[in-house]
């Protein structure tokens, strides 16, 4: 994917060039609360509909670097939805602690988070068609949330540089409708990036997409994470896409329950490299955990296990009066 970083002027005269220095003097900086650009601290959702509470999230706690890429995961209902509504400023949390970039999101007014959804996060949506206004062209779309903000100039040029950076510099004139979905999922990504927001949420970006363009809009997110520091959290299915990442979060049942790492190691008897990946379970501050499903199944774990402490490891196996019975 070729792009430009020629230093003309963007929104405000701000080159695109310059939008790097600054990401990577972010980088350098210490982030926000403990260590995290994003933090949830037991986090809560409650919903009521016909007198009926539901309890998305349960305590959820999560913590997010400053230039992280990493995808979230979990089945239907498992809450994760909900949480990017929290993180996006479009729903507020029952009760817990949440913070990102500094902004306490549960204390908040209506005028703040106004505020936060136009300068402090971006938000990328799984329907090509709910990313962008169908009678406007690329580089006005991309200009849209710039004019909003209010005091941008040279708008036209700091839209180019986003398209071109994006790979869709040719479609600047065309409305949504004279695009691919593809390109109109990077178009969207520019939309999103346009007033250099801290945070960049996406929402199964490349759910209504093939497994070609699907990898051509994961590579998309990728350059927004590497050339201007963006931190992003993708919310995904795809099981492509979440193993691209360094980091994965599942959510299951309205808490964090496992996360997959994966790291570059150089095998000593070879030399080559290798993407290693290793799981964890969540210990939250009651000294409960979640283990995978498929740990469990596989062991035939049931209502209780038997736990064996170790000097550096915890054993934990199946009850075996379970089994005699």
């Amino acid at each position: 994917m070729t792009h430009s970083t020629e230093s003309g002027p963007g929104a405000g005269g701000v080159s695109l060039a310059e939008l790097e220095a600054r990401a990577a003097a972010r980088r350098d900086r210490p982030a926000y609360g403990h260590d995290a650009l994003i933090s949830c601290d037991r986090l809560v959702r409650i919903f009521s509909a016909d007198g009926v509470e539901v309890q998305a999230l349960q305590g959820l706690d999560l913590l997010v670097r400053e230039g992280e890429l990493m995808a979230l995961v979990g089945a239907s209902g498992s809450g994760k939805s909900t949480l990017m509504n929290i993180l996006a400023g479009l729903d507020e949390p029952s009760a817990g602690a949440a913070t990102v970039a500094g902004c306490d999101l549960l204390a908040m007014d209506a005028k703040e988070r106004l505020r936060y959804r136009r300068e402090v996060v971006g938000f990328v949506w799984q329907q090509t068609g709910r990313n962008l206004l169908p009678y406007l062209t690329a580089a006005q779309n991309v200009s849209l949330p710039m004019q909003l903000r209010g005091g941008a100039r040279r708008r036209a040029g700091r839209a180019q540089e986003l398209l071109d950076l994006l790979g869709v510099g040719r479609c600047r004139d065309r409305r949504p409708h004279q695009m691919s979905g593809g390109q109109q999922q990077r178009v969207a990504l520019a939309v999103a990036l346009a007033n250099e927001p801290a945070v960049l949420l996406a929402d199964e970006p490349t759910g209504e997409l093939d497994s070609h363009t699907a990898e051509e809009i994961f590579a998309a997110f990728r350059t927004a994470n590497e050339e201007l520091g963006t931190t992003i959290v993708i919310v995904t299915h795809d099981q492509a896409v979440a193993s691209e990442v360094r980091r994965t979060v599942a959510i299951r049942d309205g808490r964090t329950s496992t996360e997959v790492l994966r790291r570059t190691e150089v095998d000593a008897t070879t030399g080559q490299e290798a993407v290693v990946a290793r799981e964890y379970a969540m210990l939250d501050r009651a000294g409960r955990l979640q283990l995978p499903a498929d740990h469990v199944a596989a062991l035939d774990l049931r209502d209780r296990v038997l736990l064996e402490l170790e000097s550096d490891h915890l054993g934990v196996w199946p009850d075996p009066e379970q089994r005699e019975s």
